[in-house]
């Protein structure tokens, strides 16, 4: 099982070229203090996922735009043919939005299918913010 999540806070709702993402995960001796990046922080080869996440934001119905994002790494039971027992992972997130009248609202996949993003460059974006370095 993996306890591992990112979190993405965007300062300003509907902006989203600013943001500071922190990945929480557990490393060999419990869990790791937060880090925190910033849009500058991305590296380019990771740039692309990161493009991804916020494409699925930006399907979100108006009036909400989001101010947070938890992305969570999942893995679920896709059989095919020639392969009965296959499993995928993807970045599922879940969205608190706002919306000018000062309402609040959480958003999951359940709400938007999108928010389950299951493109490579995503889960390795997932991975290559909550990999213990020190193992």
């Amino acid at each position: 099982m993996n306890n591992s999540e990112i979190q993405i806070h965007f300062p300003r709702p509907g902006e989203w070229q600013e943001f500071t993402l922190m990945p929480i995960y557990q490393d060999k001796g419990g869990y790791r203090l937060p880090a925190r990046f910033n849009q500058d922080d991305i590296p380019v080869e990771q740039a692309p996922a990161m493009q991804a996440v916020v494409a699925a934001l930006v399907g979100l119905s108006e009036p909400w735009k989001a101010v947070q994002v938890w992305a969570r790494l999942k893995e679920f039971y896709a059989p095919e043919e020639d392969d009965p027992v296959r499993t995928v992972e993807t970045v599922d997130l879940t969205v608190e939005a706002v919306n000018s009248q000062g309402g609040r609202r959480f958003f999951t996949a359940r709400d938007y299918p999108e928010f389950t993003v299951d493109s490579p460059s995503a889960v390795e974006f997932f991975k290559f913010f909550t990999k213990d370095e020190r193992v």
